[in-house]
């Protein structure tokens, strides 16, 4: 599913949160609006998915030293995000 060399799919991801956490529209400005769904439609995305992306995200979270409530206010935002990008089935 990733490529060898993830720099990119970093960069990406590093853009559309600046925009989407209250700072410059990085991504806006750079690939237009964000339509998270329609980008990710190539990928299957279930649960599980959805499920290793937030483990990934909150252990990006909790390297980095911030107010425990600013946190858990991230972390609930992505968990939203990341369930509304499920397009596959559930059984």
């Amino acid at each position: 599913m990733h490529a060898a060399n993830l720099a990119s799919a970093k960069d990406k991801l590093f853009k559309f949160l600046s925009g989407w956490l209250g700072g410059p529209n990085l991504f806006i400005e750079e690939f237009g609006h964000p339509m998270l769904r329609a980008r990710h439609f190539p990928f299957a995305i279930g649960p599980s998915e959805r499920d290793q992306w937030m483990m990934c995200m909150n252990k990006a979270l909790a390297e980095i030293n911030m107010d425990e409530r600013l946190r858990s206010n991230i972390q609930a935002a992505l968990q939203q995000l990341a369930t509304h990008m499920i397009n596959q089935e559930t059984e």
